[in-house]
């Protein structure tokens, strides 16, 4: 009875390493490519490291480093496991948004509803900007052009 306790005991402790092992918690360091990368275009710059799994089957990689861009301003830069710049994210004032997308937002939402402001360039160098809107206890993201047309309202969980 003693060793059929022990062995589950045994079995039960490696699924809960496994567990851990495939979403790791903690400190994240990234590898030498990426964080060389992230040192070259931000020196000086004191980042925050995660993981997230994307793709179809979450197996790609992405490294994602928030750091302070300025005293105000927080950034977010996103690599793969190369160190290729995947996207950048910086907040934004309101004041900073296009006149359009500025206007769309006070046609459709209320000032308190919005929670962020982000500009947002992705791999293709495609300037997006990402606005975070909280309505009827639900978070959106809605995505507007370059030029501050509305693209999409995206409901987060």
């Amino acid at each position: 009875m003693k060793n059929l306790i022990f062995a589950f005991m045994l079995f039960y402790s490696s699924l809960l390493m496994a567990q851990n092992g495939i979403m790791p918690t903690g400190v994240i360091t990234p590898p030498e490519k990426v964080r060389f990368t992230f040192e070259k275009e931000y020196p000086g710059k004191v980042p925050v490291w995660s993981i997230e799994y994307v793709g179809d089957d979450n197996d790609e990689i992405r490294y994602e480093a928030k750091f302070n861009a300025t005293t105000t301003a927080k950034a977010l830069a996103v690599y793969d496991n190369l160190g290729v710049l995947k996207a950048y994210e910086l907040q934004i004032p309101l004041s900073q948004l296009p006149p359009k997308a500025q206007a769309y937002l006070k046609n459709n939402y209320s000032a308190q509803a919005i929670r962020e402001i982000a500009v947002v360039v992705d791999y293709k160098n495609k300037t997006t900007y990402e606005v975070g809107i909280e309505k009827d206890n639900k978070f959106y993201d809605v995505v507007f052009d370059k030029n501050g047309g509305f693209d999409v309202s995206i409901q987060k969980d």
